[in-house]
């Protein structure tokens, strides 16, 4: 039957019921694929009557009462939509139009598409053929390597299937179903065109304050990212010993070539790209970040979607009761509530560890533009930095020969703040490499400054461990000068160093109003004055820059400039440190000292 439509004449010509027929025999989606990849520019024309034909009678199949030649029609348009765009790579959008469905009369073709999609998905059809309209959606969305230069999405936009996506999402059982593939359909949808034309699906996202679809939302993004910790930890404690472990690594060995493998789990771009839109463009979101799941591990127990009890808005109660709440949970003292705040930190530390590859170098710059958005918001930033909300959060560290792995269970509790600086740290220390994430580490220190200034205008007094901060600054600032010549040829080094030195600024000039006592002054002045020669070598060589003519003069320059309050530091207490250690006759000081 296929091979009637790859010819030149009507297939319904000689057998009027042609149509019927086709839709109730299962697809041959390999076969129809290859057709139309096979088939060359004259043919096309041929044969488009016949093709057009085919995706009007598909879309006409969508509105019958036998579910059959529904899900046939579904699946052949798939193959449609695939088989056409493969074939014609270098096409315009809009000869692509005209041979799937005839320009002329492409408009109707996809209303009709569109309302038939979003009545199948709105309605009480099986869940199975919703799925499929979901697949088809997605398939659609991706047919091009670049979304916004597939032209038939102007269609979708035209003839929004928003809401149905939001119906989705805010019922439970189907959001279990289906969550997924709708937060991910929904996330490229708004990237389409998002900065040449008004996009509507950005415009509705903006303004959903539902707070069911919002809940629904965070649930799925929670799951699929606490999915990819719980496989990520799985595979790492089977990396660590034991016999079972030793059992399985000799076993699994056999299989894979390479024993000490590296712990990847394939990172999920789609949800970090959906979190990103949510966070970004609605305000309403950022609550549902810090709404309250049990931390169960999903592979155990079978996780009930809906809370018995109505969730208490943020910060009423505290964590621990909306547990003791719900009857489905094991009453276990040790249980800890989660949110997607943290789980999404938990995964940003996995991702963040090894940046190598273009992927994970990616996905760590989109969780940095996440955390970026987060710190940037008021609310976000009132939670992050409530003292009566704390979490023990365990972020995965990077292995490092100099260092002691921290057992998880002497994690103190602490607010939320604490985490999201522990990350920027660790990120700090552990990827000063030659192959240097300039933009990574640029983003990592202005999320830095944005929760000081948020301290400092609110007078926020954090009890943090601010030691770690300042020693983890000091070194990049020690490696940018031992790699200067190797970083100028690709990088801005000035720029990173001037947002360094303003991070002290910030602590000198208005550390009082948000260090936690007057000792946090004396320890910050302390590693100032003990790391004086990084701050000198640092002033000798922006001086050199800027008084030499060249493209770094004026970025040096402002580094210069800043440095004034570390120099006027070091310039008082140098001599008197020095005096002291003579009167004394001591070579080495102690700290007390």
């Amino acid at each position: 039957m296929y091979d009637e439509i790859f010819a030149k004449e009507d297939p319904a010509k000689n057998n009027p019921r042609f149509w019927d027929e086709l839709f109730l025999m299962k697809v041959n989606l390999e076969y129809l694929e290859s057709k139309l990849e096979s088939v060359n520019g004259e043919e096309v024309q041929r044969i488009q009557d016949n093709i057009n034909s085919l995706f009007h009678h598909c879309v006409q199949a969508l509105g019958e009462e036998h579910q059959i030649k529904v899900v046939n029609a579904l699946q052949t348009l798939c193959a449609l939509f695939r088989g056409v765009h493969q074939k014609n790579k270098s096409a315009s959008g809009f000869d692509i139009i005209n041979m799937l469905m005839g320009f002329d009369k492409a408009e109707q073709r996809m209303k009709d598409l569109m309302e038939r999609l979003d009545s199948l998905l709105c309605g009480d059809s099986l869940e199975s053929l919703k799925s499929l309209c979901l697949k088809l959606l997605l398939c659609l969305v991706t047919v091009t390597d670049n979304i916004s230069q597939n032209t038939i999405l102007e269609y979708v936009m035209i003839n929004s299937i928003f809401e149905a996506i939001l119906q989705i999402l805010s019922d439970p059982s189907s959001r279990g179903q289906h969550g997924y593939d709708a937060v991910v359909l929904l996330a490229l949808l708004v990237n389409y065109r998002k900065y040449e034309s008004v996009n509507p699906y950005i415009v509705k996202l903006s303004i959903v304050d539902d707070e069911p679809t919002l809940d629904g939302m965070g649930v799925v993004l929670h799951q699929a990212l606490t999915e990819y910790n719980r496989q990520y930890k799985d595979k790492e404690e089977e990396n660590q010993g034991g016999f079972f472990s030793t059992l399985t690594s000799m076993v699994g060995s056999m299989f894979i070539a390479d024993v000490d493998e590296k712990l990847s789990v394939q990172t999920n771009e789609a949800i970090l790209l959906a979190l990103y839109e949510a966070v970004h463009l609605n305000r309403n979101f950022i609550t549902v970040l810090a709404q309250s799941h049990p931390e169960i591990d999903i592979a155990v127990t079978p996780t009930t979607l809906t809370p018995t009890t109505p969730t208490t808005p943020l910060g009423t109660t505290p964590p621990s009761l909306d547990v003791m709440n719900n009857p489905e949970l094991p009453l276990d003292p040790n249980l800890q509530t989660s949110n997607l705040l943290i789980t999404f930190l938990k995964y940003a530390s996995i991702v963040m560890q090894d940046t190598k590859d273009e992927h994970r170098l990616n996905s760590a710059r989109l969780c940095l533009i996440i955390l970026t958005c987060i710190a940037e918001d008021q609310y976000a930033d009132a939670f992050l930095h409530d003292d009566n909300i704390n979490f023990r959060v365990s972020l995965h560290r990077m292995p490092m020969r100099h260092r002691k792995k921290t057992p998880a269970k002497n994690i103190p509790s602490r607010p939320l703040v604490c985490a999201v600086l522990d990350l920027m740290v660790e990120f700090i220390v552990t990827h000063m490499m030659k192959e240097f994430p300039m933009d990574l580490y640029l983003r990592c220190v202005q999320i830095i400054h944005k929760l000081l200034c948020y301290q400092k205008k609110c007078r926020i007094r954090l009890h943090y461990t601010w030691r770690e901060l300042w020693s983890a600054v000091i070194n990049l600032l020690k490696f940018l000068l031992s790699n200067e010549t190797a970083l100028l040829a690709k990088h801005n080094i000035f720029h990173l160093a001037l947002l360094v030195v303003n991070l002290f600024n910030m602590f000198i000039t208005y550390g009082d109003t948000f260090l936690p006592t007057s000792n946090s002054y004396d320890e910050l002045y302390y590693e100032i004055v003990r790391m004086h020669q990084v701050f000198d070598n640092l002033y000798c060589m922006v001086l050199r820059v800027s008084t030499n003519t060249g493209q770094w003069k004026e970025a040096a320059s402002k580094v210069t400039h800043a440095l004034v309050n570390i120099r006027a530091i070091i310039n008082h207490f140098n001599p008197k440190i020095e005096s002291y250690a003579a009167v004394n006759h001591i070579s080495q000081l102690s700290e007390e000292q």
